[in-house]
């Protein structure tokens, strides 16, 4: 597999992939999974620190946790027809006018 993905690429990957296994489900139960996965993503994360008392350092799960999150936020992007490469443009658009117009990203 190509180490180096576009994001076209991937969700053409994870579309082929939750066909051929059967694992298509609703934009919901999607929804919950990646939940779930941020959970896990956010337990390594505080392990990796001993819950804060150390520096950050890699765990050896860091990057599969992040994979499983990436992995689900592809799911949740295919299922509503949504091509991540156009998302993260629009949203890049959007924080750049945000900075330029305030001085930050931020909504608020």
């Amino acid at each position: 597999m190509n180490e180096d993905l576009s994001f076209n690429s991937a969700q053409e990957l994870v579309s082929q992939m939750t066909k051929k296994y059967n694992l298509e489900i609703s934009p919901e139960l999607r929804y919950i999974d990646l939940t779930s996965e941020l959970g896990e993503l956010g337990k390594e994360i505080l392990l990796s620190t001993e819950y804060g008392r150390n520096e950050f350092s890699a765990t050896d799960n860091l990057e599969s946790e992040i994979g499983d999150t990436f992995y689900s936020l592809i799911c949740i992007a295919n299922s509503l027809d949504i091509n991540l490469s156009i998302a993260l443009i629009k949203v890049l658009q959007k924080y750049e006018k945000r900075f330029f117009e305030k001085g930050s990203i931020g909504s608020k």
